[in-house]
């Protein structure tokens, strides 16, 4: 027998080039692209409304499409991790100040689910050095509730049916409260636990 080494396989480098970073920036593009037609259709004209409502729901299908692509295909970067928080926050942040910008939903509704995003963003990067805050079930259940909502309110959804919006949208904050609280928990147990060392 020889002591020969054993070869160490090289780590694996994934391309800042790949699908789901691609899907991440085609979100970040359409940002820009759903604020103009909410604009131009001013939340009357059918036709416009109905095109900002696919540039969002299309937007938001590739916050789960790139999600899947990364950890399915093992394709997870610095400038994903990055990005991909930022993304959906920019949309989900523009769709919820345009409807309360033209008086579709109250305004404090939307601090509020702001004032939630950004904060769990913040308490992540508080504990980053212990650990790191998964997205949890509940998590995903908020975001498909906050995307249903801000769909239908977007959507020239006739009467009667108009009256879903509100329930969704409650629902959305009920979650977004919930999640919210949550994350402040396991945000505050990281912590505990790494400057105690265990």
């Amino acid at each position: 027998m020889t002591d020969e080494p054993v070869p160490v396989a090289a780590p694996r480098v994934v391309s800042l080039y790949n699908p789901a970073n691609l899907l991440t920036v085609v979100r970040l593009v359409l940002v820009p692209v759903f604020l103009a037609l909410v604009v131009i259709s001013e939340m009357t004209a059918t036709g416009w409304r109905i095109a900002a409502c696919l540039a969002f729901c299309v937007a938001s299908a590739t916050d789960f499409a790139d999600g899947w692509i990364a950890r399915r295909f093992q394709l997870i970067t610095p400038f994903g991790k990055m990005a991909d928080p930022i993304a959906d926050k920019a949309l989900t942040g523009t769709a919820l100040v345009l409807l309360s910008a033209y008086d579709r939903l109250a305004w404090w509704v939307t601090a509020l689910i702001l004032v939630r995003e950004w904060g769990v963003t913040a308490l992540r990067l508080w504990v980053i050095r212990y650990g790191i805050i998964p997205a949890s079930r509940g998590g995903k259940v908020k975001t498909a509730l906050q995307i249903a909502a801000i769909a239908w309110y977007l959507w020239p959804v006739p009467h009667p049916y108009d009256r879903v919006g509100p329930w969704l949208m409650a629902a959305a904050v009920v979650a977004t409260l919930v999640t919210g609280a949550d994350y402040v928990i396991q945000a505050r147990r990281l912590r505990v636990r790494g400057v105690r060392g265990d």
